[in-house]
C-alpha cells in the first residue's frame, strides 16, 4: 500500500482529503499543530473511513519532529496543506506569515530531501492571480498577489520549483485552488472557521443556525447581471479529489513541476449563492447591504483546462450540492467541533 504524509491533515480541506486518499486505498499519516484545527476532525475521518489516520500533533516547522515522522513512516510522498491561510490577518501581521508559511515548507522539504521523499503535492490558491486581466483565469495568467498571504503562496510554489529545478528527482504539483466550500455528505467533516468567518458560505450557515443575525452583503454595484460579485465555487469533494489525480501523476512525473487550477469553470453571484443556500436550509438567510470591500474584483473564475486534460480530473458537484453538504456539517454541528 502505498503512504502519504498529509500535513495539515486535520484542517478543513485536509481532512476532506485525507478521507479521498484512504477511500483510493492510500495509507496516510496526519502531521497538524491543531493550533487552527482540531483532533476531532481526524476522529471523523476515521468515522468515514474506517480506518484512523497516525496524527503527529506538530508544527511543520518543528525539525526533530518531521525527522522522526518521516523516518518511521517512509512515505512516497507528502501533501502540504499546513499554513496559516487568513488574509486580513496576513495584512495585519506579514511577518508572521513569511515566516511561518515560508519556514515551514524550507524545513519540510530539507527533511524530505534527508528523508529520500521527493514527491510533493503543495496546497496554494488562486489568490496568486490577484485582479484578471481576462476571464476565465488559465495557470498561464499573470501572477500579482495583493496581500501577504497570497505571496507566502506565490513564493513557495517559487521555491518548490527551484528545488526541482536543482534535483531532477523530485517532482511537485502545484494546486491553485478558486472557492472552497460544502462539507462530506455525511456531515461529520466540514469548515469550521476561527473567529467571525471571513468567507461567505460558511458565515451564510451560522446564519442559518442563528449564530449570526444576518450576512454582510459588500457591494450591489458591480458591473455583474445582478450587481454582486461572482466567484468559482468548489466543493471540497472536488477538490479533495484534484489532489488525489495529482499525486497519481506525480509517478511519471520526476524533474517537472506542474501548475493546476482546481475551479468548476463557471461563476456564481453572491445572490445566487444565497438563494441556493436558502434552498438547501428552509432558512430566510438575511442579508444586509453594504459598499463594496477594497481589494475585491467584480468577478474571477477559472479555466481548468489544463487539469481536465492532464489529470483527468474535473470538478461535478452542482452548487446545489455544495449548499447542501455544507447545510449537513453545519446542522449536525451548530458550534463546529467543539
Amino acid at each position: 500500500m502505498a503512504s502519504v504524509l498529509v500535513t495539515g491533515g486535520a484542517g478543513y480541506i485536509g481532512s476532506h482529503t485525507c478521507v479521498a486518499l484512504m477511500e483510493a486505498g492510500w495509507e496516510i499519516a496526519v502531521l497538524d499543530s491543531l493550533e487552527n484545527s482540531s483532533s476531532a476532525a481526524v476522529d471523523a475521518v476515521a468515522e468515514i473511513t474506517g480506518h484512523r489516520p497516525r496524527l503527529e500533533v506538530a508544527d511543520c516547522r518543528d525539525e526533530a519532529a518531521l525527522e522522526k515522522l518521516i523516518t518511521e513512516m517512509r512515505p512516497d510522498a507528502v501533501l502540504h496543506f499546513a499554513g496559516l491561510k487568513s488574509v486580513p490577518d496576513s495584512v495585519a501581521d506579514p511577518l508572521r506569515y513569511y515566516r511561518h508559511n515560508l519556514e515551514s515548507t524550507a524545513v519540510l522539504m530539507e527533511v524530505m530531501q534527508r528523508g529520500g521523499i521527493r514527491r510533493m503535492v503543495f496546497s496554494s490558491s488562486a489568490t496568486v492571480y490577484g485582479p484578471p486581466d481576462e476571464l476565465p483565469v488559465s495557470e498561464a495568467a499573470t501572477t500579482r498577489p495583493v496581500n501577504p498571504y497570497g505571496w507566502t503562496k506565490l513564493l513557495i510554489e517559487q521555491m518548490i520549483a527551484d528545488v526541482v529545478r536543482s534535483d531532477p528527482r523530485w517532482s511537485a504539483s502545484l494546486l491553485r485552488y478558486f472557492n472552497p466550500v460544502g462539507a462530506h455528505p455525511s456531515g461529520l467533516i466540514g469548515e469550521d472557521p476561527e473567529g467571525v468567518p471571513g468567507n461567505l458560505m460558511p458565515y451564510l450557515l451560522q446564519v442559518a443556525v442563528g449564530r449570526r443575525d444576518a450576512l454582510p452583503l459588500y457591494g450591489t454595484d458591480y458591473p455583474t447581471p445582478d450587481g454582486t460579485a461572482v466567484r468559482d465555487y468548489i466543493h471540497v469533494m472536488d477538490l479533495a479529489e484534484g489532489h488525489l489525480a495529482a499525486l497519481q501523476a506525480l509517478e511519471s512525473s520526476a524533474g517537472q513541476v506542474h501548475t493546476y487550477n482546481l475551479g468548476t469553470g463557471r461563476g456564481a453571484s453572491v445572490l445566487e449563492v444565497i438563494a441556493a443556500m436558502r434552498e438547501a436550509t428552509g432558512h430566510p438567510l438575511p442579508y444586509e447591504e453594504l459598499g463594496r470591500r477594497p481589494g475585491d474584483v467584480p468577478e474571477l473564475w477559472a479555466d481548468p483546462a489544463k487539469a481536465r486534460s492532464e489529470l483527468g480530473w474535473s470538478a461535478t458537484r452542482s452548487l446545489a450540492e455544495m449548499c447542501r453538504d455544507g447545510w449537513a456539517w453545519q446542522s449536525k454541528n451548530p458550534q463546529g467541533y467543539s
